[in-house]
């Protein structure tokens, strides 16, 4: 009966993954740059408070802090960032950005456009990054999903 059982589940996980291998599509494989596995590199920052935060009112602080989301919004519509948020609660680490990029230069360069970097608000700390390329559809799926943007 075990074996009976065991080759069942190897037949249903086998089928599963026929399934899945029959939906492949290398258009869209390509298009959002998929290896074989349907994963790529990316750089994701993560993003510290800073040492400046205390030298700012909170009024010059929320100034920045537009600019930061201003900052997020267009490297999204360049196709650079891939995702970016927030952490919750009042920790060091704030928030994070993931890069669709080809090395940490080009990420550090990205994040030192953002204001809040800028003034020392925040700080960052870049790790290069092997996930699904599906992330890519990503900004494309929350502008379907958001009544506003930030």
């Amino acid at each position: 009966m075990k074996t009976l059982l065991f080759v069942f589940a190897l037949l249903a996980c086998s089928i599963g993954i026929s399934k899945a291998q029959s939906s492949y599509d290398p258009h869209l494989a390509e298009e959002v740059g998929a290896d074989q596995y349907g994963m790529k590199k990316y750089v994701i920052a993560f993003l510290y408070r800073g040492d400046k935060v205390s030298e700012y009112t909170e009024e010059e602080r929320g100034k920045l802090q537009e600019g930061h989301m201003a900052n997020i919004n267009r490297m999204a519509e360049e196709g650079k960032l891939v995702m970016a948020g927030p952490f919750f609660g009042n920790e060091d680490l704030r928030g994070l950005y993931i890069f669709d990029v080809q090395d940490l230069e080009e990420a550090k360069s990205l994040t030192e456009t953002d204001p809040s970097i800028q003034a020392g608000v925040l700080k960052m700390e870049l790790k290069e990054w092997y996930g699904s390329a599906a992330l890519m559809m990503m900004n494309e799926l929350h502008r379907k999903v958001a009544k506003e943007i930030i």
